[in-house]
């Protein structure tokens, strides 16, 4: 079973994929956003200083990677797109 860290840190755990699959289809869910909130912060604390922000500029590009991944799974195991 993972753990409570491992799933805080999962894109798409199980509160963010029932929240986008129950969202209404005009509205636009990214599990991500919260890693891109981080950035923006940082960049606002640092005065806009990427170098010190590449921390959370990897953890957000990460997280879009896992999540289009697990996106594509479905697909395949759905059979196409979810609509």
């Amino acid at each position: 079973m993972p753990s409570q860290t491992e799933d805080k840190n999962d894109p798409w755990d199980k509160e963010k994929k029932h929240k986008f699959q129950n969202k209404s289809k005009s509205e636009y869910f990214d599990p991500c956003q919260e890693a891109a909130a981080r950035s923006i912060r940082c960049l606002n604390r640092n005065g806009g200083e990427r170098a010190m922000c590449t921390d959370y500029f990897e953890a957000y590009r990460e997280c879009k990677k896992e999540w289009i991944n697990k996106r594509k799974e479905e697909r395949k195991t759905a059979g196409g797109w979810i609509f």
